[in-house]
C-alpha cells in the first residue's frame, strides 16, 4: 500500500513541475529580443549640446552608443517658457531615440531631460540645452526628477544579496540531503533551511521586480505605476525574473519529497536541470547578457553562481549539522567525497571567474582605476583568504584526522563562511555597477571615478556628485532633500557653488549651474590641477533662508 501511494504523489509532483515549465516557457515567448549592450552614453543629439540653430526642429534625436528602452513619460523637451515643448510619444530605433518637438515654438533656450534603461537593465540619464535664434535664460523641468531615490539603489543591492543567500541555503541542503545525510539523522533541520533558502529566493525574485520599477522610472519605494510595472514585466529583466518563478515552482513540487527521504534518480535529474535553468536566469538579467560575448557571459556566470552556491551550501550543512551531529564512522565517509566536491566547485569558480574577468574587465588599466575593477581586486583577495583557510580542511581530510577532531574542521568552515559572507556582499554591489569595461570606453572616462558626498545643513541635506573627479573637465549634480527625510526633494529658490585650491593659490572657480528640477542642478567645471579642492556650495530654499555647505574633493 505503501509502494502504492508513493507512485501517485510522484506522478502529481512531475505534474505540477510540468506545470511550472509552462509557465516558464509563456514568459520565454512573452521576452523581448534584446541586442547585445551594456551601459548606453548618449554619444550626440540633434540639435547638439549647447547649440544655436536658426529655426526649430521637428524632432529632437538622441543617438546612443548601444540600443536603449523606454522609461515611460522620462523624456521630456521644456520650452523657454517652461511649457513642454516635446508632442507625442517619442520612438526607440535601437541607439537612436527621436522626440517630435512644435518646429514653431518660442526663440530662447530649450531644455532636453531624458532617461532611458540600457540593455542590462540599468538606466542611464542626463540633460543638456540647445537654443532657437538666440540663447535666453535655461528652463527648468517641473516634472518629476529622473534620479531614482538612493533607498531604492540600497535597496535593490540588498534584495540581490537576499537573493543570492536564498540560493545558498536551497542548495546545501538539498545537495547533502540527496547524497551525503545520514539515515539514521533526522532531516527536520536542512528541510526547514531549505526552503527558507526557496522562500529567500521567491522574495527576492518579486522584489527586483518590484524595485526595478522606481530604479529605472525614479522615485521612491512605492511610487509604482501599473505602466511602469508592465513596462518592467515586459522586458527582458521582467521575463528572466518570471521565468526564474516558473522554474522555481516547478522545482518546489519535486523538491517536497526529495527532502523528506531519499528520492529517486529521474526526480533528482530533472531537479537539478530545473535549477541549471534557474542559475541562468541570474546573469540573462544583469551585466552578462549585454556583455561582448553574451552567450559564453551567461554560461560562465551562471557557472559562477552554481559553484558558490554548492560550495558555501555545502559548507553551510558542515558546519551546522554533520560536524555536530555525524559520528566519525559518517564523518570518515562523508568528509573526503565533500572535500573532492569542494575542490571541483572551487576549480569552476576560479575558471569562470577568470573569463569573467577577462570579459567585464578587458584590461589592466580598467582592473586599477574604476571602482567595478577595485571591488573586484577586494573579491579576489577575499577569495584567497578563504581558499587558504579551505586548503587547511582539506589537508585535515586527507590526514584522515578530520573525522577524529571534527573542531579544528568547523572553526575554519566557520571562518570560510564568514568570509564569504562578505563576498557575497560584495557580489551583490558589482552587478550594480558599470562593467569596467564599459566605464573605460565612455566618453571622457566619466565612469571612472565618482566623488559622492551627502552634506547636512539646518535647512537642508545636499547630495554632491561629481564625475570624473579628475584634471579637466568636471561634471557636477547637486541633489537638495529635505532636513530631515533624505527620501523627500527640497525645492531650492538659487543655487550657486564655487571651487577653489587653496593649497595651490587657485581662487574660487565660480561653477555655473542649470537647474533641471526645483531639486536637482547640473553643471560643468574644469579643475586646472590636482589636489584636495574646496567645493562651496550655497542653496537658498525661500526668500530669506539660505545655508551653505563645503566639501573637500579630492582631484587626481
Amino acid at each position: 500500500m505503501a509502494g502504492m501511494t508513493v507512485a501517485p504523489r510522484r506522478w502529481l509532483a512531475r505534474l505540477a513541475a510540468t506545470a511550472g515549465l509552462l509557465v516558464t516557457v509563456v514568459a520565454l515567448l512573452i521576452a523581448p529580443a534584446t541586442p547585445a549592450s551594456a551601459h548606453a552614453v548618449l554619444e550626440s543629439s540633434s540639435p547638439a549640446a549647447s547649440a544655436v540653430v536658426p529655426s526649430g526642429p521637428a524632432d529632437v534625436v538622441l543617438t546612443f552608443s548601444e540600443s536603449v528602452r523606454k522609461v515611460p513619460g522620462k523624456i521630456r523637451v521644456i520650452a523657454p517658457d517652461g511649457s513642454r515643448a516635446d508632442r507625442g510619444e517619442p520612438s526607440f530605433d535601437g541607439r537612436v531615440v527621436s522626440i517630435p518637438v512644435d518646429p514653431a515654438g518660442n526663440r530662447g533656450t530649450y531644455l532636453v531631460s531624458f532617461r532611458v534603461i540600457s540593455a542590462d537593465s540599468h538606466p542611464v540619464s542626463g540633460a543638456f540645452t540647445y537654443s532657437v535664434g538666440a540663447p535666453s535664460a535655461p528652463p527648468v523641468d517641473s516634472g518629476d526628477d529622473s534620479r531614482a531615490n538612493p533607498v531604492v539603489g540600497n535597496a535593490v543591492k540588498v534584495a540581490r544579496f537576499l537573493g543570492y543567500a536564498g540560493l545558498v541555503l536551497l542548495v546545501g541542503p538539498a545537495l547533502v540531503l540527496a547524497a551525503l545525510w545520514p539515515r539514521r539523522l533526522s532531516r527536520r533541520g536542512p528541510t526547514r533551511l531549505a526552503w527558507t533558502g526557496l522562500g529567500l529566493v521567491v522574495v527576492a525574485t518579486l522584489a527586483d521586480l518590484w524595485l526595478q520599477v522606481p530604479y529605472t522610472a525614479g522615485g521612491g519605494l512605492f511610487e509604482v505605476t501599473g505602466e511602469g510595472f508592465g513596462s518592467v514585466v515586459g522586458s527582458a529583466f521582467g521575463a528572466a525574473h518570471l521565468v526564474r518563478l516558473g522554474l522555481l515552482a516547478a522545482a518546489a513540487f519535486l523538491l517536497r519529497p526529495m527532502l523528506a527521504r531519499p528520492s529517486g534518480r529521474a526526480d533528482a535529474i530533472i531537479l537539478a536541470v530545473l535549477g541549471g535553468a534557474a542559475l541562468l536566469t541570474w546573469p540573462l538579467a544583469g551585466h552578462p547578457a549585454a556583455s561582448p560575448a553574451p552567450a559564453v557571459s551567461v554560461v560562465v556566470d551562471a557557472v559562477h553562481l552554481g559553484s558558490m552556491a554548492v560550495w558555501l551550501g555545502g559548507l553551510l550543512m558542515l558546519a551546522g549539522f554533520l560536524l555536530r551531529q555525524a559520528d566519525e564512522r559518517e564523518l570518515g565517509a562523508i568528509l573526503p567525497i565533500w572535500s573532492r566536491w569542494a575542490a571541483l566547485a572551487v576549480a569552476a569558480l576560479l575558471l569562470a571567474g577568470t573569463v569573467q574577468a577577462l570579459i567585464e574587465v578587458a584590461t589592466l588599466d580598467a582592473l586599477v582605476t574604476t571602482t567595478y575593477g577595485r571591488l573586484l581586486l577586494a573579491k579576489i583577495g577575499l577569495f584567497a583568504l578563504v581558499i587558504a583557510v579551505a586548503a587547511y580542511s582539506r589537508h585535515l581530510v586527507r590526514r584522515r584526522t578530520a573525522a577524529q577532531r571534527p573542531v579544528p574542521v568547523r572553526r575554519a568552515v566557520l571562518v570560510e563562511l564568514a568570509v564569504t559572507v562578505v563576498v557575497l556582499g560584495l557580489s551583490a554591489t558589482l552587478v550594480q555597477t558599470t562593467p569596467a569595461r564599459t566605464a573605460v570606453a565612455e566618453p571622457s572616462g566619466t565612469q571612472a571615478r565618482l566623488f559622492t558626498a551627502t552634506l547636512a545643513s539646518p535647512l537642508y541635506s545636499l547630495r554632491v556628485e561629481l564625475d570624473p573627479a579628475e584634471r579637466g573637465n568636471n561634471s557636477i549634480h547637486l541633489y537638495a532633500y529635505t532636513k530631515d527625510d533624505q527620501s523627500q526633494p527640497q525645492p531650492v529658490a538659487e543655487w550657486r557653488a564655487t571651487a577653489a585650491l587653496p593649497s595651490a593659490g587657485i581662487e574660487p572657480i565660480e561653477v555655473p549651474l542649470l537647474p533641471l528640477t526645483d531639486s536637482h542642478a547640473y553643471g560643468d567645471v574644469s579643475l586646472p590641477a590636482a589636489g584636495d579642492w574646496q567645493l562651496q556650495i550655497t542653496v537658498r530654499t525661500s526668500d530669506i533662508d539660505q545655508a551653505t555647505v563645503t566639501a573637500t574633493v579630492p582631484i587626481r
